[in-house]
């Protein structure tokens, strides 16, 4: 696909960085740079929505506060303090990522995209937030929220249709990172997908991109929502 050129792609970076000055969400994860404490909160936060994770992560830190105390836990005591968050596989996960993360790297998580990716469960999402979240690196992000505010903002309906795979998103998400803001850019496209740009209502009328969106321009009438 052939990328976003350089003038949009400044316009969209200032656009949202200015929309996330006024409307990110202070999340207690936001609030920290450990990455022991970053890497909790992604694996929470899969599946699973900001306000049931909230309570829980004070919760899971209060008992496991470091990586090392989660590794010296019992799986069974980890999987009973995650509950009612489900997908069981994830704190069974989370538990052997610390296992292996003290045995091999003495309990520091690693600051390298390959080494990330090589533990149980991290894929290329989680790799990236701990690097940009954590190691404030400028390494992409792309979960469900990114993904609907690029194919929105950059595809429209019908090349969205026509896309197959990740590697379209993954490749834009790259492309628009603005060096050196990494951690605000990234937070910011999760904010206004989670918020903003949202499945069923999104805010097209107020929307700080709503003048170059390609999903905008494909509406046959001036302020109708988009929904694609």
């Amino acid at each position: 696909m052939k990328l976003p050129p350089a003038p949009l792609v400044r316009r969209f970076q200032r656009r949202l960085l200015a929309w996330y000055a006024t409307h990110g969400r202070d999340l207690p994860w936001r609030r920290t740079r450990h990455p022991y404490r970053v890497l909790v909160s992604e694996i929470m936060l899969q599946q699973t929505q900001v306000d049931r994770v909230i309570p829980k992560y004070r919760q899971f830190l209060r008992r496991y506060p470091t990586i090392h105390d989660l590794a010296r836990a019992r799986v069974e005591d980890v999987r009973r303090l995650w509950y009612p968050l489900g997908y069981n596989i994830r704190p069974v996960r989370l538990h052997t990522i610390a296992r292996e993360t003290v045995a091999r790297y003495g309990g520091h998580l690693p600051d390298d995209a390959a080494a990330l990716r090589r533990l149980p469960g991290i894929g290329r999402y989680t790799a990236g937030a701990v690097l940009s979240f954590a190691y404030d690196r400028d390494a992409a992000v792309l979960d469900t929220n990114v993904r609907r505010v690029l194919g929105r903002v950059f595809l429209g309906p019908r090349r969205l249709a026509r896309v197959r795979g990740e590697r379209v998103f993954w490749d834009l998400a790259e492309a628009l990172l603005p060096r050196g803001r990494g951690y605000d850019f990234n937070q910011a496209l999760m904010d206004f997908g989670a918020t903003w740009c949202t499945p069923r209502k999104p805010k097209c009328p107020s929307c700080p991109m709503k003048g170059f969106c390609a999903t905008v321009a494909s509406l046959s009438a001036p302020g109708v929502p988009c929904r694609s």
